[in-house]
Parts: C-alpha cells; sequence; structure tokens
C-alpha cells in the first residue's frame, strides 16, 4: 500500500495553522480540485478531492488533529481508536448537480463509507461560502432535504409575510413568520428556506431590538420637548427631557421585532443627535454668548 500524504501537505499548511488557515485552505484547494475542473484529469482529480476532504476531517476536529500530530496515519488505522478510512464506493455513491457544479458524494455508515466512524458535517459548506443560500441539501432522519435561499424586505421580515416560491419546478405559496432575522432558518416539510433580509433605510436591527438615529434642534435638547420618532409601527411622540445630550438612548418597550423563538417584542432604541445651528442671527449669537459666559 502506498505511504499516505501528509495531511498538512495536502491543505497546504502548517501543523501550527489556526483553524481559521485550515477552513480557508479547504475551501480554496476544494473549489481548485474540483472534478469538474479537471475534464482531462477527472480520476485524479477525484483522487485529489477525496484527499483533501479526508485531510480537512482530520485537522478540522481538534481531538483528531490531536491524535494525528502525535501518531500520524497510525491513529485511523483500524484498531487506532478512530476507525479507518477505506476506498470509496458501493451502492450508497449518488451523484447529481449544484449550479455549475456536479457533485459524487458518498454518504453512508456502513461499510462503504469512505469516513466511517466520522462526523462529516456538511460536506457542501464550501458551495454555501462561495455561491450563497447554502448547501442545496440537509440531512434529517437519514433522508436529505433540499435547502433555499430567499431575500425579502426588512419590513416583511418584521410583520411577516407570504410569498410565491417555486420549489423543484412547482409553485408554492408559504408564510414567514414576524420577526425572522437575517440567516433565519425554516423548515417547510419537505424543504428548508434560509432567509435573506434587506437593510432598511431608517431601521437597524440587533436581534429582537430596533435601533434608528433622530436629530432634534439644540433648544430641544437644552428646554426638552415633544418629538415624533418613527417605529416599525408607525411614528410615535414620545417626550424628550430637559438637558439631552447628543448620543443619548432613549428606549421603547416592546417597540421593537416579534420574538421568533419565544412570546412578546424586543425594544427599540433611539439614538439622539443633536443638531447644531450653522448659521445664527445676531439675537441669537447674544444669547448663544451670553450663555457661554455663564459656563453654559
Amino acid at each position: 500500500m502506498a505511504a499516505k500524504s501528509d495531511y498538512y501537505d495536502i491543505l497546504g499548511v502548517s501543523k501550527s495553522a489556526s483553524a481559521e488557515e485550515i477552513k480557508k485552505a479547504y475551501r480554496k484547494q476544494a473549489l481548485e480540485w474540483h472534478p469538474d475542473k479537471h475534464k482531462d484529469g477527472k480520476e485524479a482529480a477525484e483522487r485529489r478531492f477525496k484527499e483533501i476532504n479526508e485531510a480537512y476531517q482530520i485537522l478540522s476536529d481538534s481531538e483528531k488533529r490531536a491524535a494525528y500530530d502525535q501518531f500520524g496515519h497510525a491513529a485511523f488505522a483500524p484498531g487506532g481508536g478512530f476507525g479507518g478510512f477505506r476506498d470509496a464506493g458501493g451502492p450508497f455513491t449518488q451523484t447529481g448537480r449544484y449550479g455549475p457544479f456536479t457533485y459524487t458524494y458518498t454518504t453512508t455508515d456502513g461499510d462503504g463509507s469512505p469516513f466511517a466512524g466520522f462526523d462529516f458535517g456538511d460536506p457542501f459548506e464550501i458551495f454555501e461560502q462561495f455561491f450563497g443560500g447554502g448547501s442545496p441539501f440537509g440531512v434529517r432522519q437519514g433522508r436529505r432535504i433540499p435547502r433555499y435561499s430567499i431575500t425579502i424586505d426588512f419590513m416583511e421580515a418584521i410583520k411577516g409575510t407570504e410569498k410565491e416560491v417555486e420549489i423543484e419546478g412547482n409553485k408554492r405559496k408559504i408564510k414567514i413568520p414576524a420577526g425572522v432575522d437575517e440567516g433565519s432558518r425554516i423548515q417547510f416539510g419537505d424543504f428548508i428556506l434560509s432567509i435573506n433580509i434587506r437593510p432598511h433605510n431608517i431601521f437597524e436591527r440587533d436581534g429582537d431590538d430596533i435601533f434608528v438615529r433622530v436629530a432634534i434642534a439644540y433648544s430641544t435638547a437644552v428646554l426638552g420637548g415633544q418629538l415624533d420618532v418613527p417605529t416599525v409601527d408607525g411614528d410615535l411622540k414620545i417626550r424628550v427631557r430637559p438637558g439631552t445630550q447628543s448620543g443619548a438612548m432613549i428606549r421603547l418597550r416592546e417597540k421593537g421585532a416579534q420574538r421568533l423563538h419565544g412570546r412578546g417584542r424586543g425594544d427599540e432604541y433611539v439614538r439622539i443627535s443633536v443638531l447644531v445651528p450653522e448659521k445664527l442671527t445676531k439675537e441669537q449669537r447674544r444669547i448663544i454668548e451670553g450663555m457661554g459666559e455663564e459656563g453654559l
């Protein structure tokens, strides 16, 4: 049997590489050696592609990496504590397409699996990072669940919405609940939908909380007064206290986003900025100068 290549050499990283460096190297190598990019040498590319995935499975797991650093490939030979890698093949190999790529993936728990005893995770994570929308497959109770993505407006995420989508040639109406956030994943029976949200021109969001910036006149900051502020439910009149400083935050309870996994809503935070007049009348200047003389 030919000696196996060093896993670090396969990914092109040093033995001191961080987890993030290993992950980046894996993505780069997997894209470079995808069999579809090597039509004239597809067999060799498939072998290399398998080596890259095998190396990543070891080096991305801290426990397996430690065992490899100490014992090398022997740690994963039969009886080595982690189980052995075997040749792929058998009746469980599946092929298909994802976007412009053809994939070949063997995923069984039997003796035909090339990664028996290993938690492979999402074999299409690389596609999620480079092509958006996530892997087209999830695994649930031994079967694959297609994954899709959809982009909705900020207010649609806040209020909930109904969309018509096309899934494998069939049009479906789906209800997206109020409170979904960027990256939320919802299972609709036979498929999983990942949510992307367009940014809003006024509101910002952090979890269930909403943030908005509001400018007030200098006189209002000094003397206090009433102010109309936007919320996701429409404008709301609030009172500004005398002496409010620029950068102050006003909390509006239960005016944020609906909690998707729980009851109630988040809060809205109004960040105040004080407008300083660029031009003053003579009378205004006299008043301001007088305030300055008094240390105000």
